[in-house]
């Protein structure tokens, strides 16, 4: 048998195309890959007619498997069958958990491997034309996790909110009166603030507007999660793009990537 092995892989932010080679390598390896909601399963297209896909769909609210239960599945189908990816969303390690599942794997002597995968956090405001950081307008930003493991707003936000820098929020939509808030109280109501749901797929829907006007704006549009929250003067200066991905993605569309 293989030696049992645990890779965390990053699948991206949900284009099948926004996904690394070397991610593609482990799927085709993989003899089980466990997948989230996020996972676009076209990459499933890349894995072994011989693999076991499970389907642990974690995403806010909704839990086929609880974390303990994944992290047990992991150990016991490596030490039965091999290699196992773990597929998840964006990249592993920001927001994802990658970290815990490796160090649980490693407690039972399996050997672990990352690959990084493109995140939301910056993919998501690049596909639509927001550039995170530009000159003479943000110099840095902030990445943040709108809800805690106790299902709080991030303290974060708050400090946040006091600086220039641009601010990227991922599951923050229930919290979105409370972020409105704490901008607004920094006498920041003017502030550009962009709503971008499922942001890479043809599901994608945006809703641009100030942070006294965003609630209206996603109540009209309907906006809902999966969605990223990005806020700041960037925000007023995004490139149009549109048509841009529509007809890159007719071209070549799933094709197998050649590995020399």
């Amino acid at each position: 048998m293989e030696t049992p092995k645990l890779t965390v892989v990053g699948a991206g932010p949900g284009d099948p195309d926004l996904i690394t080679l070397k991610a593609v390598k482990a799927i085709k390896s993989a003899d089980v890959i466990l997948y989230d909601a996020l996972v676009n399963v076209k990459l499933l297209d890349y894995a072994s007619e011989n693999a076991e896909l499970i389907f642990v769909g974690k995403r806010v609210g909704c839990y086929a498997f609880h974390q303990d239960q994944i992290n047990e599945m992991i150990v016991e189908r490596a030490l039965r069958c091999g290699h196992v990816v773990r597929l998840k969303g964006g990249d592993p390690f920001i927001f994802g958990r990658g970290a815990e599942e490796l160090e649980y794997a490693k407690d039972y002597a399996i050997e672990v491997a990352m690959v990084p995968g493109i995140s939301s956090s910056s993919a998501v405001p690049a596909y639509h034309g927001i550039p995170l950081t530009k000159r003479n307008i943000s110099e840095s930003f902030w990445v943040i996790t709108g809800t805690t493991k106790s299902h709080e707003l991030s303290k974060d936000i708050a400090l946040a909110a006091k600086s220039t820098a641009s601010v990227v929020i991922l599951m923050g939509m229930k919290k979105l009166s409370e972020i409105v808030q704490v901008f607004s109280s920094e006498g920041k109501s003017e502030t550009p603030i962009a709503i971008i749901q499922n942001g890479t797929t043809s599901q994608k829907k945006i809703g641009i507007g100030t942070i006294s006007t965003i609630e209206t704006i996603v109540e009209e549009k309907q906006l809902s999660s999966p969605a990223i929250i990005i806020i700041g003067e960037v925000v007023n200066a995004r490139v149009d793009l549109s048509g841009m991905y529509e007809k890159a993605n007719n071209v070549n569309r799933f094709s197998e990537p050649v590995f020399l």
